[in-house]
């Protein structure tokens, strides 16, 4: 049985940059770390890269994990991805008031698509985080919204 979703992954050319990034910016945790060389041959088929080596980290946001890799053997490439290219396309953080987390991490640096707007029940807006990744941030108005944020409500339960 599938109990829900643990985390996702992305992957950086600077993993000390990228946590730092999120741990200043949107409060993330590092909660653990770990790395293989490049003689591993479970984890190169198992991440389809034999003779990788890489550096891995997990880092937290209350219930939501991001687990984030930097390879050392092979070196990445970066693609730039629109927001309709097949695959992940963005990261959605909770946040409580989306105008004041939009001033405070535009004052930061970040780069914003637009300002946050929605149709009433929601606000919403997308930005880029260090690595060119698009980060949601999503403040539910509407109690009656059809997918209200649960990971507070459901850890208590």
């Amino acid at each position: 049985m599938i109990l829900g979703m643990h985390h996702v992954a992305i992957s950086t050319p600077d993993i000390d940059r990228f946590i730092d990034h999120y741990e200043r910016w949107y409060g993330f945790q590092r909660v653990a770390d770990g790395g293989w060389q490049s003689d591993n041959e479970r984890v190169g088929r198992m991440v389809q890269l034999p003779g990788s080596a890489a550096r891995y980290a997990m880092i937290r946001l209350n219930d939501f994990y991001i687990e984030v890799f930097q390879y050392l053997e092979p070196q990445g490439e970066r693609l730039e991805r629109r927001m309709c290219d097949p695959g992940l396309i963005h990261i959605c953080l909770y946040v409580d008031d989306a105008w004041a987390e939009y001033e405070r991490l535009s004052a930061l640096g970040m780069e914003f698509h637009c300002e946050p707007g929605g149709a009433g029940t929601m606000l919403a807006t997308y930005g880029r985080d260090c690595d060119g990744n698009v980060v949601e941030l999503l403040e539910v108005i509407a109690q009656d919204h059809p997918f209200p944020y649960l990971g507070a409500r459901q850890s208590a339960l």
